[in-house]
């Protein structure tokens, strides 16, 4: 009678012809990734499929820590580890152990390798890029000798400052050679003395730009002592030369731009500077004109001669102010005094003779004003406008004329 096995029996069966398969148990295979889904426990169910079939695939999350990428649709990779069946389903698939890409995709997995060495190891650190130069003399140039890279380095170089020399090193930038090529000519620009170097080509695949993802190179570019600008590919294209070099540039016309100062805007600058020099010398100039004949007001405000001469306008001012008081004051005096003459005259025994009347005396010259003065036979002096008359009293008459007798005593006593 024919055994009659359980479903579970069977795929045990399988399950074990697998295991014992050595090549089943390590094996790689390549395809194209497709239905890709990260579970959130971690794991990534796949499926790999090429022209003809397909072939179910999981990678357990104690895996990943492997992966160097994030896997997408379309991708082709190399996917290795062991076929098996699950049981409770009755499928195979396959287990994957590790992932990479294939073709480019193995180059670019390389690159982010070297990529994270290179930093680890400190290459990429900001404390080691060297300036570059504003103004330079020489520029070195490691590319090739033909080709658009070349021409628009020398062009754009050209046009902004036709001063600047142009030593140009013809690099093999692509193959087997390019790598020694590049480091020789790195190293004998170096020599030569250059300003600044500008390390690179024009775009490119991965494969053609690979030269330039060389640890080889990306070690001549840290080691060199002049600084270099990295100018690989397009402005999307990043190699690890870019990550080395003191400066990088999206292309190679950038670079140029970068290493070679324009002298059109030297030229502007200096005219505004010139322009900026001359407004303020011409302000500070002003102002120290100003200040100078300010000084000069002042010093001659201060000067000797300027004292002497406010002293002596000073003294002409106080002898004027003295002059007007004193011929001030002698008017009053003079008016005065003529007050006093007018008064004289009315009291000036001249003016009395002149009116007719005389003035008497006795021979000694003493005023004779009353009869009892004199005596009979006396000489006496008549005083008279024109002249003396020398006289003897003959007769004596008491005459009283208008007046109180106060009064004549009083004449009589001013008379003795």
């Amino acid at each position: 009678m024919q055994n009659v096995y359980t479903v579970t029996q069977v795929n045990s069966y399988i399950k074990n012809m697998f295991t014992q398969d050595f090549m089943l148990q390590a094996i790689r295979v390549k395809g194209e990734v497709s239905n890709c889904k990260y579970h959130p426990s971690g794991h990534i169910y796949f499926t790999l499929k090429d022209s003809k079939g397909t072939i179910s695939c999981v990678m357990f999350s104690s895996f990943r820590k492997g992966l160097t990428f994030q896997m997408a649709e379309g991708q082709q990779v190399v996917v290795s580890g062991s076929v098996d069946v699950y049981e409770r389903d009755g499928k195979y698939q396959l287990y994957a152990r590790e992932i990479s890409l294939d073709g480019a995709g193995a180059l670019y997995e390389r690159y982010e390798r070297l990529k994270r060495d290179l930093e680890e190891r400190g290459m990429f650190a900001a404390q080691y890029k060297q300036p570059i130069p504003r103004y330079i003399r020489t520029l070195g140039v490691v590319t090739a000798s033909t080709g658009a890279a070349v021409r628009d380095i020398i062009n754009i170089a050209t046009r902004r400052n036709p001063y600047v020399q142009i030593i140009l090193y013809p690099a093999i930038v692509q193959g087997e050679a390019a790598v020694p090529s590049i480091i020789n000519g790195i190293r004998a620009l170096e020599r030569q003395g250059v300003d600044t170097m500008i390390v690179g080509r024009g775009g490119g695949s991965i494969e053609d730009l690979w030269a330039f993802n060389e640890e080889a190179v990306a070690q001549a570019i840290f080691d060199c002592s002049v600084p270099i600008i990295s100018a690989v590919g397009h402005e999307t294209d990043t190699t690890i030369a870019d990550f080395v070099a003191d400066l990088r540039a999206p292309t190679p016309s950038a670079a140029a731009e970068l290493a070679v100062y324009d002298m059109g805007q030297m030229q502007e600058r200096l005219d505004e500077y010139a322009y900026t020099m001359k407004h303020l010398c011409t302000m500070v100039i002003q102002r120290m004109r100003r200040e100078t004949q300010q000084y000069g007001v002042r010093l001659k405000y201060v000067s000797p001669v300027n004292m002497i001469r406010m002293k002596r306008t000073q003294a002409l001012s106080l002898e004027e102010k003295l002059q007007n008081l004193m011929e001030g004051r002698l008017v009053g005096l003079k008016h005065r005094m003529a007050l006093y003459v007018e008064q004289m005259k009315g009291l000036s025994p001249l003016d009395k003779l002149n009116q007719g009347y005389s003035y008497v005396a006795d021979k000694e010259g003493r005023t004779l004003s009353s009869i009892h003065q004199t005596a009979l036979g006396d000489q006496i002096k008549v005083y008279v406008k024109d002249g003396l008359i020398n006289a003897f009293v003959t007769d004596k008459q008491t005459e009283e004329y208008i007046g109180s007798k106060e009064d004549v005593a009083a004449e009589e006593e001013n008379s003795l």
